[in-house]
């Protein structure tokens, strides 16, 4: 995950933890979601490293589909 992305997210957690208006079991699925897709962003991360250690065609393939 990008830097600017980390804070951003960063700044989401902090804003739902400090929310008045959410209860706590509202406060924890969230934070729940927001860890999971971070996890996911992480392992996406991870899978096209790899395929673009294969070849730079596959990284030029993967960009052309705007997914780098």
């Amino acid at each position: 995950m990008s830097q600017s992305n980390l804070k951003h997210m960063e700044k989401i957690k902090d804003t739902i933890d400090k929310s008045q208006e959410l209860s706590q079991e509202e406060k924890s699925n969230s934070m729940k979601h927001i860890e999971e897709w971070y996890q996911e962003d992480q392992a996406w991360g991870t899978f096209i490293e790899e395929l673009s250690e294969i070849s730079p065609k596959i990284k030029a393939l993967l960009a052309e589909l705007g997914l780098l």
